[in-house]
């Protein structure tokens, strides 16, 4: 990062200038309030950060933050943050935008950032419905999903974009709540704190055409039985007596009520290094599981794909010393054409 004294920032420190234009009431106003506190204490000069979008409601987030940033094309948007990383290591990537950008026509680019391991911050608001032109169903979107494009029921399985993220071998994956604003801004903090590519997925409430959607999950009587949190060497328990858990047998994971038969020693104990257990986990769904929120995988050995390349350029140049930009171009195989 830029080498100066760092000012003393509060949240408000990193609001802009524009008006909020999210419908009253969207899940994304959570989402930059943990952004806001998150860049406040991260130890990072507001000139370092830079927040990249594409297309789409979540998209207006580089507005609304008084940081630099850049509204790219649909779906390229994992591209130019890349591109920013490689331009400039020093820089503070935030790469924000919505299940239908990065995961529709985005899903190729999110899924090269994650295997290069850019050191990048990709947060993906998944409401499982395209919001911005007005209700179409998303690469997340249920089967059966009617919407205004799938006026019969929608027939496509939906992408699980924790899955995703672990096969394509990123190296911190999460998932969060957008009301939970203290748990999210831990989780960002963390990631942003990672080297390599962060990927966390944020389930966020679009109350005009998905509303309720995450309800299961997200609400004070209903949460506590049907999520559960991830915490590094302890045992997976939820309900609101915490009297359930999720314990191994075989191959498979199964839900089992804690007291005569089974203790908290008979369940699976969470594991962040463990890539096949995060995989496993990714596979819980409500309602016949609680659904994981936490960090599922963090790998911390893998060096940066950005820290690679000017390791490989600097060891070129010092090899061959600094090339000429004309010869590369011209080439050895040219013509004269008089």
């Amino acid at each position: 990062m830029t080498d100066v004294t760092l000012p003393t920032y509060k949240a408000k420190d990193f609001a802009s200038d524009q008006d909020v234009r999210w419908c009253p009431g969207c899940g994304d106003y959570a989402v930059l309030t943990a952004m806001k506190k998150m860049a406040a204490n991260l130890g990072v000069i507001k000139e370092d950060f830079v927040f990249v979008s594409g297309i789409g409601c979540a998209a207006r987030f580089p507005y609304y933050m008084d940081t630099y940033g850049a509204h790219t094309v649909h779906g390229r948007s994992p591209a130019f943050a890349t591109g920013v990383k490689i331009a400039n290591p020093n820089l503070e990537v935030f790469l924000i935008s919505g299940d239908g950008d990065l995961l529709s026509i985005g899903g190729n680019h999110t899924m090269h950032a994650l295997r290069r391991n850019i050191d990048i911050n990709i947060v993906l608001l998944n409401n499982k419905i395209y919001g911005l032109t007005k209700g179409q169903y998303s690469p997340t979107s249920e089967v059966g999903k009617v919407t205004k494009s799938t006026p019969f029921g929608s027939l496509d399985e939906p992408i699980n974009p924790i899955t995703l993220a672990l096969a394509s071998g990123g190296t911190f994956v999460a998932r969060s709540l957008d009301v939970d604003v203290k748990g999210l801004t831990i989780l960002i903090d963390r990631g942003a704190k990672h080297v390599g590519t962060s990927f966390i997925e944020v389930y966020q409430d679009c109350n005009v055409f998905n509303h309720q959607t995450w309800f299961y999950a997200t609400q004070k009587d209903t949460r506590p039985e049907n999520t559960i949190a991830l915490e590094d060497g302890k045992p997976l328990v939820f309900g609101a007596d915490r009297d359930k858990g999720i314990r191994r047998n075989g191959d498979v994971v199964e839900v089992v009520s804690l007291g005569e038969t089974y203790n908290e020693e008979d369940l699976l104990v969470h594991d962040e290094k463990n890539l096949a257990q995060a995989f496993l986990l990714s596979q819980l769904y409500h309602p016949e599981f609680p659904e994981p929120l936490g960090v599922f995988y963090v790998d911390d050995s893998r060096p940066s794909y950005n820290d690679q390349l000017h390791e490989q350029i600097n060891a070129v140049v010092e090899k061959n010393g600094e090339a000429d930009l004309q010869a590369i171009v011209t080439g050895s195989n040219t013509w004269m054409v008089e």
